[in-house]
């Protein structure tokens, strides 16, 4: 109990009870050492600039998100609003009020954003026995809300595939769930431990989703063949508290990973896994930016439990100078 206090008091949620169970597992990596070892450093990003602070939301930042037309949409944890940012040095605009949106954010082909809820202890923990959690889909511009899909474990990642289809992870089981783009769900469509940041490879054949702890690793999941995940890259045994979170790809497909403890942005390259960024600590989730305005293509975005929004040059598609 007086972890979860010296919690609340230090990310601002003094009034909430329940806390996802990464802020749990989150606690470990912060207030105990963090292994001396991290992953060594990307071949291409010595001569970046330092990641920059382009935006802040005035709550715990789950999830970010970029439209076609350089908006940025974020989940709050606490408040489980969505919020709206048009452009780098942009005030947050709150889209939604408390709508439970504290888990993951995808955009679809025609602009409205599906976001997870039930990213809580409780329905972490219960999510595969007893799936009651909802995909909602928000009007990007109106603000209006309605039921996408419901029937899911508590939604933590979500990931959107070429053909509509959505996968979710609940981080306290093991489910992923699945919902077809006529409406089907299946919560439990595959499993992995403690899975947390999720995304499709380009084609479509895989899921990869990240397991954050015990044994912190990504897996792909044949699309074709979900009872048998694989599991493709292992964090190094020193890397188990670095807590990785959030997952993206870069346009060559290849993964990018937000971790909490160990303070960098993974890339997956190869077998193995390298830092493109460090001295990012309690990073939830990473996002490319889209259009030719706003948060703009070819661009790497972090966001926080602090709430912050920066850009990360050393991840960037091309070279940018940063807003």
């Amino acid at each position: 109990m007086r972890l979860t206090r010296m919690l609340r008091t230090a990310l601002g949620g003094a009034g909430r009870v329940v806390m996802p169970a990464v802020v749990l597992a989150a606690a470990a990596g912060v207030l105990a050492p963090v292994p001396a070892r991290a992953a060594p450093t990307c071949g291409a990003t010595g001569s970046a600039s330092p990641p920059v602070e382009v935006a802040r939301v005035p709550d715990w930042v789950e999830s970010i998100a970029v439209d076609r037309r350089g908006r940025m949409f974020a989940t709050a944890y606490y408040t489980g609003r969505v919020y709206r940012i048009d452009a780098p040095g942009g005030a947050p605009v709150a889209l939604t009020g408390n709508i439970g949106a504290n888990g993951g954010i995808v955009i679809r082909d025609d602009g409205q954003l599906l976001v997870g809820t039930g990213n809580d202890l409780v329905h972490s923990l219960t999510g595969d026995a007893l799936p009651v959690s909802k995909l909602l889909r928000v009007d990007p511009d109106s603000g209006e809300v309605s039921t996408y899909a419901s029937g899911l474990g508590g939604i933590d990642g979500v990931a959107l595939a070429p053909d509509g289809t959505v996968y979710t992870t609940t981080l306290g089981g093991r489910g992923i769930g699945r919902v077809t783009p006529d409406g089907r769900v299946d919560p439990l469509w595959a499993q992995v431990r403690q899975p947390n940041g999720i995304a499709v490879s380009p084609d479509g054949s895989e899921v990869y989703v990240i397991q954050t702890t015990v044994a912190p690793g990504l897996y792909r999941i044949p699309v074709a063949d979900p009872s048998h995940p694989r599991r493709w890259i292992s964090a190094d045994p020193s890397d188990a508290l670095a807590l990785p979170d959030g997952l993206t790809l870069d346009g060559r497909g290849r993964p990018l990973i937000a971790t909490h403890a160990a303070g960098q942005i993974w890339r997956a390259e190869g077998e193995s896994l390298c830092a493109v960024e460090s001295g990012m600590h309690l990073s939830t989730q990473i996002t490319y930016g889209h259009g030719d305005r706003g948060f703009s293509e070819g661009r790497l975005y972090r966001a926080g439990i602090d709430g912050k929004i920066y850009e990360v040059p050393a991840g960037a598609e091309r070279p940018v100078t940063p807003s």
